[in-house]
């Protein structure tokens, strides 16, 4: 079970975490590629661009933050967020690490994760706040879970107040030098929205993340100052707008299993969400930011 949050946590509960990525494992590995990672792939922007699959642009992704991280070959590496383990499984099995730690507020991907079996893999169903390491890291690595760490109706001050303590306790488990790849949605500069854009962006802050508010880059940059230098950032909303729009694809494929595993609601809702979410990203009401922090 997960402990209890320490006083004044200001990010979404455990209940509302579940109430997403506890819908059915099998449900999300329909969609998902095969590593099931549910995060924005790194699309190729070569020559051969359109014939990148969400496998290989995954597989990017994850080797771009591990980098970004200087975690390969690492001792020892926290996943704040570690979903079900593909950041895990690369670091160990591809990138030398000699002991991964994942974070998840989510018993089925604990499940599935601790199913697997991995080698020197810990997966901790706890909040980063209860978070108590027995040693310090080597490096840092967040992936989609940053969004959840205000909720929603918190003035700015109160949301920069929570990323800084996350920054914070972060700095505590890092070595000067050390560092922090993070990948998160940031509120993008296109606030021209039709009335069924602001619908659908309400839909999915009621119906699909309850209680998560997407921060604005520069609470992300000022909630990290005189702890953490900005040594790389790239926004990629095309990305993860090509990504949604591949996840989309694959669940209209599988409807037929979708619904005999989450049930015609279920699914029309996340036609519904993905389907919205590839024209916030295109139209820039969202962004994808890709950063990498070096402890000062």
């Amino acid at each position: 079970m997960t402990a209890a949050v320490s006083p004044g946590y200001s990010g979404a509960t455990a209940e509302a975490i579940r109430h997403h990525y506890d819908l059915s494992n099998d449900f999300f590995a329909l969609w998902l590629d095969a590593s099931m990672t549910y995060t924005c792939a790194l699309w190729d922007d070569g020559p051969d661009a359109a014939s990148d699959t969400l496998e290989a642009a995954q597989r990017r992704k994850l080797d771009h933050l591990v980098e970004g991280a200087r975690a390969a070959g690492a001792g020892r590496v926290l996943d704040v967020g570690c979903g079900w383990g593909s950041l895990l499984e690369r670091l160990v099995t591809e990138h030398g690490v000699g002991h991964a730690v994942g974070l998840t507020l989510s018993d089925s991907q604990a499940e599935l994760l601790r199913g697997r079996a991995l080698p020197r893999t810990e997966v901790r169903v706890e909040n980063w706040l209860d978070h108590e390491p027995a040693e310090p890291y080597d490096a840092i690595v967040s992936i989609g879970a940053f969004e959840h760490f205000a909720r929603t109706g918190l003035s700015r001050a109160e949301r920069v107040a929570a990323y800084r303590e996350f920054f914070e306790r972060c700095r505590s488990w890092l070595p000067a030098g050390g560092r922090i790849a993070l990948q998160t949605n940031v509120k993008g500069n296109n606030v021209r929205m039709d009335k069924q854009t602001v619908r659908d962006l309400m839909f999915i802050i009621d119906h699909i993340f309850p209680e998560s508010e997407i921060p604005a880059l520069a609470e992300v940059l000022e909630a990290a100052e005189k702890r953490f230098d900005v040594v790389r950032l790239r926004n990629d909303p095309d990305h993860y707008a090509r990504t949604c729009g591949e996840w989309l694809n694959r669940l209209r494929a599988h409807r037929e299993k979708a619904v005999a595993l989450a049930g015609e609601k279920n699914v029309a809702d996340y036609e519904r969400y993905l389907g919205a979410t590839v024209g916030h990203f295109t139209n820039r009401h969202l962004g994808l930011s890709r950063i990498v922090f070096e402890a000062v």
